[in-house]
């Protein structure tokens, strides 16, 4: 995974093994493949720019929101890194923009997380819970590009988080914000029997793993 900064699912998929060229690169069970699939649990929203906004909350308060044009304003940083989705294809070297977490919390005012959970929500009712120090640290961004272009809809955009060393499932399409949690709690995938922290590389894909 590189940065650079510039100012759902079912157990019955087969894998077809590890690409040999890049073995090192591609966790169990994975296979690499050329296309982007498209996954999700319901329809694709389609939200205007006009409405979107981002937010971080820690219970009723709103610690801080965005309207797009405002979003754009924040320093942007691109991230090249592999993906891997619990349906076991892995995609190598994505390209991504947006904003990082660690800008968010700057931009916030947020000298440290005030819990060591959040849940993110999207539109569309979609949730998914992490831990904060999986966000930090370059490690996670919200994206609003993919390969130089807006993000379509159908990839999540206008923004999705992504979180390339978890299970994509943990990238949520159509986000619009982070609340902080006192707890770790399961989101949406969590609490149908997904596993609650989504390793690739341990292959946690359901509870138990």
């Amino acid at each position: 995974m590189s940065v650079d900064d510039t100012s759902p699912v079912s157990r019955g998929f087969v894998g077809r093994g590890r690409a040999t060229a890049h073995a090192e690169r591609i966790p169990p069970g994975q296979h690499v493949t050329g296309d982007f699939p498209v996954l999700s649990a319901g329809p694709t929203p389609h939200t205007s720019l006009e409405q979107w906004s981002f937010a971080l909350r820690h219970g009723t308060e709103r610690i801080a929101e965005w309207s797009w044009s405002q979003f754009q304003t924040l320093k942007q940083t691109r991230l090249t890194a592999d993906i891997h989705c619990v349906t076991k294809w892995s995609k190598l070297d994505t390209r991504w923009e947006g904003v990082t977490i660690d800008t968010l919390f700057e931009a916030a005012g947020l000298v440290a997380s005030p819990t060591s959970y959040v849940m993110a929500y999207a539109d569309g009712g979609y949730t998914t819970n992490l831990p904060v120090a999986d966000l930090m640290n370059s490690r996670a961004l919200i994206a609003t590009k993919f390969d130089h272009s807006p993000l379509a809809p159908a990839h999540g955009g206008p923004a999705r988080l992504v979180v390339p060393h978890l299970y994509f499932w943990k990238s949520a399409k159509w986000v619009r914000g982070l609340t902080f949690i006192a707890e770790d709690k399961p989101g949406f995938w969590e609490s149908l029997g997904y596993h609650m922290y989504g390793d690739p590389w341990k292959e946690q894909r359901y509870s138990g793993d």
